[in-house]
């Protein structure tokens, strides 16, 4: 998978979702998507950021993304139905879906953590995956081939000490990664995998590791080759899996 070669035209013609896109991970693989021929659409909190990613997809060539600024942390169901309507008319289904954004709390000992956080957490990192993803099933549904992706992390494989709430939702997404894919193997063309980036240059691993040297780590442009693989028609048949980028 890591000495994957993706055609240049691999997700032409697809539409595919992306949350947290407008900076690190997310707005690498929204771009990756473009550059491969996807129509993206650009799901994040910050108009501005978001757009700096549009425009850079278009600099480059791709095809126009769409822009949904939606914060994730005060989303209702019906907000989510909202975005799903939206993609119905403008596209009429959904390819791909990356769940990308995450909040990552502090480093805190259980018993300590701040319950207003807690709750922060669980909504934008754990709540927000299931009622973006329950709201696009249909369109989902739609597609010839369609691919769901959770954004992973060690923590949440292998529970570590001071990691609190961003390690348990983590945990929860590739149960309930899991769950999807077993739900939707034998009646849909819809695959759900997961993938840890590991260490990786971005704002968020600087402020969970802020002694590390960061020219030590990949960028996230570095990573793509896993995304795009399970994001394209060449991953088939993959399903259920928790993947590795790195």
């Amino acid at each position: 998978m890591h000495n994957y070669k993706p055609a240049p035209d691999l997700l032409k013609d697809r539409v595919i979702l992306v949350t947290g896109a407008g900076d690190g991970i997310g707005a690498a693989a929204a771009k990756a998507f473009a550059a491969h021929g996807a129509t993206v659409i650009l799901l994040g909190r910050s108009a501005r950021k978001l757009e700096k990613v549009y425009d850079d997809i278009e600099q480059n060539g791709g095809p126009q993304p769409a822009l949904v600024p939606l914060n994730l942390e005060k989303a209702v169901p019906e907000q989510y139905l909202e975005l799903a309507t939206m993609v119905e008319k403008e596209f009429g289904r959904l390819d791909g879906l990356l769940h990308n954004a995450a909040l990552l709390g502090t480093l805190t000992p259980l018993e300590q953590y701040d319950l207003k956080q807690w709750a922060q957490l669980m909504q934008v990192n754990l709540h927000a995956p299931y009622l973006l993803t329950r709201a696009l099933l249909p369109l989902l549904k739609n597609s010839e081939d369609a691919s769901v992706l959770f954004t992973s992390s060690g923590v949440g494989r292998k529970g570590r000490a001071y990691w609190g709430a961003y390690a348990i939702t983590k945990a929860a997404n590739e149960n309930m990664m899991e769950i999807w894919a077993d739900e939707l193997e034998t009646n849909t063309r819809i695959r759900v995998n997961s993938i840890d980036p590991g260490a990786v240059r971005t704002s968020m691993r600087a402020k969970a590791y802020p002694g590390e040297d960061p020219n030590n780590l990949p960028r996230p442009e570095e990573i793509m080759t896993v995304y795009l693989y399970l994001m394209g028609p060449d991953s088939r048949g993959t399903t259920g899996q928790r993947t590795n980028a790195q």
